[in-house]
């Protein structure tokens, strides 16, 4: 058999057969490329944006951190979510309201407000300061009228009058404290507060002022709770709120507590700020000591550091 030679690709039939072959190939590189050429282009810009987001971070931690971060306080103001989170599954397990996770979001942004707005500063850790102001108002007190007794700046008990108010509830606010130029605690030594600014009577009612709260509802009485004539001066009503944050040791809570039981109005709540922290010990073996005797106190339950008792 005699072998034919075939013709080269190149002669012109052959060309002119292959031409749309050809065609469709080079339409398929040029999208290919112009797609490549896209994808380029969008992880260009993908890159910039991520340069630019890594470079505010090294920013924003410090800034967040002047706001929020302990400077001028003890603790911070930063909680993350899952703290935010659990604190208001607690809320609810003590108050019986479920889906607290809104109101202690807007007590952080109170809490946050009133900080920024005064001097001085709010006592406590975020999660106990956010349990106070969640909590009370959810419980549900018989009426409007708080008695604080120990205020230091005043900050939170403007914050008080402020979370009863968005459950409906008209406050008068009555505030018993030394007003020393400093926090005073049997046995410890503070010579200047954290946030660097003097305890005065001035610095007091002006946060309550920044916090809104109305001068006409505010009595103020500058003294010890366990004297007898500031007793007398401030037993003249029944108090539905009752803050006890003033004496940590064992014999001054139990002081306080023996007053409560005369001024609490039938179902009134009762904060008892501390309890449970190591670090005042006197808190809790105080409370515990007094609800195991005869009492119309009676514990509903315990959120972070701070414990509530409903009046019967």
């Amino acid at each position: 058999m005699t072998d034919v030679p075939l013709r080269p690709l190149r002669a012109l039939p052959a060309r002119r057969l292959l031409q749309p072959v050809i065609s469709r190939i080079d339409r398929r590189i040029d999208k290919r490329l112009h797609a490549a050429d896209r994808e380029i282009e969008s992880l260009r810009k993908e890159l910039r944006e991520t340069r630019q987001q890594m470079s505010a971070q090294h920013v924003r931690p410090h800034s967040y951190d002047m706001l929020y971060g302990r400077e001028g306080r003890l603790n911070d103001r930063m909680p993350s979510k899952q703290m935010i989170t659990e604190l208001a599954a607690r809320i609810a397990e003590v108050t019986g309201r479920q889906g607290a996770y809104t109101e202690t979001v807007q007590a952080f942004r109170t809490l946050v407000e009133l900080e920024s707005r005064g001097v001085g500063r709010i006592a406590g850790s975020t999660s106990n300061i956010l349990g106070k102001l969640t909590t009370t108002p959810l419980l549900g007190p018989p009426n409007g009228e708080i008695l604080e007794i120990g205020t230091l700046y005043g900050l939170f008990a403007g914050g008080m009058a402020r979370q009863l108010l968005r459950r409906g509830l008209a406050y008068q606010l009555t505030i018993v404290d030394p007003i020393a130029p400093v926090q005073l605690q049997p046995g410890v030594e503070i010579n200047r507060d954290p946030s660097g600014t003097p305890i005065t009577e001035d610095v007091v009612r002006a946060n309550l002022a920044y916090a809104g709260v109305d001068p006409e509802r505010l009595r103020l009485h500058r003294g010890f709770s366990e004297d007898p004539a500031v007793r007398e001066a401030l037993s003249d009503r029944r108090y539905g709120v009752i803050v006890v944050d003033g004496d940590h040791s064992k014999e001054g809570v139990a002081r306080d507590l023996e007053w409560v039981e005369q001024i609490a109005a039938t179902g009134a709540i009762v904060v008892l700020d501390d309890y449970g922290d190591g670090r005042w010990p006197g808190v809790q073996e105080a409370a515990d000591a007094h609800l195991a005797g005869h009492t119309r106190l009676k514990m509903v339950g315990r959120v972070s550091t701070s414990a509530f008792l409903r009046a019967g």
